[in-house]
């Protein structure tokens, strides 16, 4: 018996096209919508457009969207799985949300492109393909959203872009892929060891992302607090420093009962209260900053926006991040 798969088509590269002059922009038309019935024979296919953006257009909002949607359709028409069609620029953030929110137990595929559809090796339709095999794969089953491109199967914790143009660019920096698609078959060869997941209802708190670097001060931290801000994350210098000078804007921000979530700006590692010099970070553990278990900044942000859906005692946050 086919699987019924749900697939959401968001916009992006995949659902483009390359005018004249070589620019990729939206068509009147998706032209993902005109192959459907080459991939009937994949599954028992509802196909839906909640809307058609590119994916710097996308926020939390549309994210909460999909999440409602993809609920909607699991309690009303029993759907196995889900693939979504999603600009690559912001797709690890959708996935991510998706990861931590949606209340549904069954296989989540996120997937994009590269090239648009009428270039020379466009990637769109292949990944289509796979993405749908992989969501109807018993083996994809509690192991939360994937994402998938280019043969590989990710994690949404931990894959990121890492290529600005090339159709390798999802990678996951220390772990790597936990499966790959093959002609004969979806083969997974690692698993995640967690699952978290928070229902919420809202995305109006406001979080910012910051980046340290050599000479950064406290101007923009004091004028985060003054803007009133919900919380703050900071890529800070490798295992979780800050220059001495942006210590002033931490104190304020800690005495506005903003929470602060440290991640690393390298891609590798965690971030660890090791140095106890001025703005180390055994200084700013001490201070009351969170440290986050290994995100990335924009995936850490998205997870203090949910944290903060739920509570705003930084305690708990905390406890939140550690998981």
């Amino acid at each position: 018996m086919k699987k019924k798969i749900l697939i959401l088509h968001t916009g992006g590269t995949i659902s483009m096209m390359e005018d004249s002059s070589g620019s990729v922009i939206p068509g009147i038309n998706n032209p993902l919508t005109t192959q459907t019935e080459k991939l009937n024979n994949l599954g028992d296919l509802i196909v839906k457009e909640p809307f058609h953006l590119p994916s710097p257009h996308v926020t939390p909002v549309e994210m909460l969207a999909l999440k409602g949607i993809i609920e909607e359709e699991y309690n009303l028409n029993s759907i196995d799985g889900v693939v979504i069609t999603h600009g690559t620029d912001t797709l690890e953030e959708t996935a991510y949300f998706l990861d931590l929110t949606v209340q549904a137990n069954i296989p989540i595929v996120v997937t994009g492109a590269m090239r648009s559809s009428n270039e020379i090796g466009s990637d769109g339709l292949y990944n289509l393909i796979s993405s749908l095999r992989v969501a109807a794969s018993e083996e994809a089953k509690n192991k939360g959203v994937l994402v998938v491109l280019n043969d590989e199967i990710h994690t949404a914790k931990n894959v990121t872009k890492t290529h600005t143009s090339n159709v390798s660019t999802f990678q996951s920096p220390q772990y790597g892929p936990i499966g790959i698609v093959t002609k004969r078959g979806v083969m997974f060869h690692h698993s995640p060891t967690y699952k978290e997941r928070y229902d919420i209802k809202d995305v109006s708190n406001r979080v910012a992302l910051i980046k340290a670097y050599a000479g950064l001060d406290s101007s923009l931290l004091l004028a985060i607090n003054q803007l009133q801000y919900d919380g703050v994350v900071i890529e800070a210098l490798g295992q979780g420093n800050l220059p001495p000078d942006a210590v002033e804007g931490i104190r304020k921000l800690h005495e506005n009962d903003i929470p602060v979530v440290i991640v690393s700006r390298c891609f590798n590692g965690i971030v660890q209260d090791v140095y106890g010099y001025d703005g180390g970070g055994k200084q700013l553990r001490d201070m009351g900053v969170i440290f986050s278990n290994g995100l990335n900044g924009q995936k850490a942000r998205l997870k203090l926006l949910i944290s903060l859906s739920h509570t705003k005692d930084t305690n708990e946050i905390r406890a939140i991040f550690k998981q």
